[in-house]
């Protein structure tokens, strides 16, 4: 999950700043939607979307962050769906967002800060688009995505099944163990996870989901319970509530039907989560396994691209030759950190290996900003 704040670590900055400028460019000449981009300012206090109701099909907003907060843009549909969405926005930069919608009333939202409901207003999609899916390749791509995220869903449950069963057991060393390990199939489909309204939060919220008038629960309160307090004699109600939890978001993620472009999306959010939470340390600030989840997000993002690699050759293969080899030096940068069958504890990085792993992730994050306009173009 996004945080809800960015820590000050010596490599978070300069980190965000970087991957929030990626793709900020393709705001002049991204042309995929009729009409051109949507203009979206968003600022500390206000979010100017200069249009409130568009065409059917692929649009593209083009956001630009005046204020002095990281900020996000989302497109909601009911119930806080997400449709689409783009993080880690720094104060001064820009960040393209491609969506497909069909037609229907829909909500665009700014979160300065990453926090709360957001600054929101309406929008309005109207007529009707022939869908990104009725190209057979990118239909292709989505079918194989799917087929990926349901391997994983089913490993997540039954991984957190035996989490919570030593929680609830009060084994600790046990539970321990197990923790990474569940959170692996977790942060590797994490995009579509996150779709669903507050169960994102609910499963995977920090201590400052309170801010957002939520209640700490989830992994991440029991990661607290196992290495801050260790005592988890309390915490076999947080325990079931994130099972069940878990079991709602595997059978919504097993029958959603995605678009070429959230997988686009997806790809590159989970390098943002790599920015936002795992470089710095936020994300898993009790037990430092953060190089779990790092890993687990490439992996997604690897995956995401995987399945549309038929359609990237054919449309850019440059990009993808480009993806190839920003992913392997990843990989090497990552695989210095190995510790027998998992990585090595987050503090036990120095600020040398942090910044040869944000040189790695800024390296990938620009040719995959890329990738959504190339998914959107007509083939």
């Amino acid at each position: 999950m996004r945080p809800s704040h960015i820590l000050a670590f010596v490599t978070a900055g300069s980190l965000g700043m970087s991957l929030a400028a990626c793709g900020g460019g393709d705001a002049v000449t991204d042309t995929a939607a009729a009409g051109g981009p949507i203009a979206v300012k968003a600022t500390d206090t206000s979010c100017e979307v200069g249009k409130t109701q568009v065409d059917a099909g692929t649009s593209i907003f083009a956001i630009t962050n005046g204020g002095q907060k990281v900020t996000e843009f989302y497109v909601y549909a009911a119930g806080d769906r997400v449709m689409a969405e783009v993080e880690n926005i720094a104060p001064g930069l820009s960040r393209n967002l491609h969506v497909e919608l069909p037609a229907g009333t829909y909500e665009t939202a700014c979160k300065p800060g990453m926090i709360g409901k957001g600054i929101r207003g309406q929008l309005t999609v109207s007529g009707s688009a022939a869908p990104l899916t009725d190209d057979a390749a990118l239909l292709a791509a989505t079918d194989s995505y799917s087929r990926y995220v349901k391997s994983q869903t089913a490993a997540l449950e039954e991984k957190t099944t035996e989490f919570v069963k030593l929680v609830k057991a009060g084994d600790v060393a046990g539970a321990k163990t197990m923790y990474p390990i569940a959170r692996t199939y977790w942060e590797r489909i994490e995009p579509v996870a996150e779709i669903f309204g507050d169960l994102d939060p609910r499963i995977d919220g920090r201590e400052e989901v309170t801010e957002e008038g939520l209640k700490f629960g989830g992994f991440h309160k029991i990661e607290q319970d196992l290495w801050q307090k260790n005592d988890i004699s309390q915490s076999g109600p947080v325990a079931d509530q994130l099972l069940t939890d878990v079991k709602e978001i595997v059978t919504k993620a097993n029958a959603e039907k995605l678009s070429p472009l959230q997988l686009a999306n997806g790809a590159k959010a989970l390098l943002d989560e790599v920015a936002a939470g795992k470089i710095t340390g936020e994300e898993d600030r009790y037990s430092h396994t953060d190089l779990w989840d790092f890993n687990a997000n490439v992996d997604g993002s690897k995956a995401a691209i995987a399945a549309l690699r038929p359609v990237l050759e054919e449309r850019d293969a440059a990009l993808v030759k480009t993806l190839d080899t920003e992913f392997a030096n990843v990989d090497a940068a990552l695989a210095k950190h190995r510790a027998g069958d998992g990585w090595k504890l987050h503090t036990d990085l120095s600020q040398a290996d942090l910044k040869e792993l944000s040189d790695a992730i800024n390296a990938l994050a620009e040719p995959i900003s890329q990738v959504a306009a190339v998914v959107a173009k007509k083939a």
